[in-house]
């Protein structure tokens, strides 16, 4: 297959990962088994109902939401370590004011998780423009930082949250009490608003720019500063999202939720096709991404395999990802060089 046949092959990604999600999901629906409907007798496929598919919908909706932040700061060269900590840090905080205040509103449940999870993402941008460190390590430290102020305010203690906000985050709409569509239909909203800022607003353009070269970005007359310190706020918003939609959720929040989610988020996006480079990226397909994991998550417990095999299969997930990216790149630098040439 020539070069351009490989480009050709490599721009269609999001409709490769929609082709696996379906055939995972085939594979699932053929080896999950069947049981029977408790109300009306008929053998109901184990994976293929309802039930489980809105589950897995909402198992990958937690840190699908935060993979649209983590996949803009991708897209800008950078990486955030902290997005699992900042959940655990905005769910703990929401927890413990609404019953210090003695509140059961859902609004202000929200506002809270999103003002912690602004706050804690800008303080990663200013540190990290300000100071000049590399972002693997100001958002390593803030990891720990913000997970051990989770823990020390909750003193490590399952904080319930109001059942109004459970009630919330598990109404039906319409739907038979058993669905649960709200995360879902969040993390679509997330995405799509994601998607629509970084391709038609001007802010979002100039995150690619400083994401493909930075000092071009900056000889435009972008403030890459700026730039910068806006993706990491934007990874602590969509954090705080998801805390509050985990949280009201689960209907509790503690200084141990979202441990080990920053492997999630970051596979999210680099399956769904985010250059480590920077420059390149879709929140959609980080959306994608993070559904494919889930399923991935879903078939290692239905074929009863170890469950340590998660982290290899994602693992090795990540590594393919990385080494197609950077065979794509290969490819479009020999393509300009032949194009020059002539």
């Amino acid at each position: 297959m020539s070069g351009r046949s490989w480009g050709r092959v490599l721009q269609v990604q999001q409709l490769g990962l929609v082709g696996v999600i379906v055939l995972l999901g085939v594979v699932l629906s053929l080896l999950a088994g069947s049981h029977p409907d408790p109300q009306t007798g008929r053998e109901v496929n184990n994976f293929l109902n309802p039930n489980t598919l809105l589950q897995t919908a909402t198992d990958a909706s937690f840190f699908a939401i935060m993979a649209v932040g983590a996949t803009m700061v991708i897209i800008s060269g950078g990486i955030d370590l902290s997005v699992g900590s900042v959940f655990a840090l905005a769910g703990v905080g929401m927890a413990l004011g609404l019953r210090a205040w003695h509140l059961e509103s859902v609004g202000v449940g929200l506002l809270i998780c999103v003002g912690i999870g602004l706050a804690c993402g800008l303080l990663n941008g200013l540190l990290i423009v300000n100071l000049r460190v590399h972002p693997f390590i100001i958002t390593l430290g803030a990891m720990w930082v913000y997970r051990g102020l989770a823990f020390v305010s909750s003193r490590a203690e399952s904080i319930l949250v109001p059942d109004s906000l459970t009630r919330f985050a598990k109404c039906s709409l319409g739907l038979p009490p058993t669905l649960t569509p709200l995360p879902m239909l969040a993390m679509v909203l997330v995405a799509t608003l994601g998607s629509i800022f970084l391709t038609n607003m001007v802010t979002g353009r100039a995150i690619f720019a400083v994401g493909g070269n930075a000092e071009a970005a900056r000889y435009a007359g972008l403030r890459t500063g700026r730039v910068l310190a806006a993706v990491y706020a934007l990874a602590g918003l969509t954090a705080g999202i998801a805390a509050f939609l985990g949280g009201s959720y689960y209907g509790s929040a503690s200084c141990a939720d979202a441990t080990g989610y920053e492997l999630y988020v970051i596979a999210s996006a680099v399956v769904g096709g985010a250059s480590l480079a920077g420059g390149k990226g879709s929140v959609v397909s980080a959306m994608l991404g993070a559904i494919l994991i889930t399923l991935i998550r879903q078939s290692i417990r239905t074929l009863h395999f170890d469950q340590n095999y998660e982290w290899i299969i994602i693992g090795c997930a990540i590594i393919v990802a990385v080494v197609l990216d950077r065979l794509s790149q290969q490819m479009s630098e020999r393509r300009l060089a032949r194009g020059v040439d002539r």
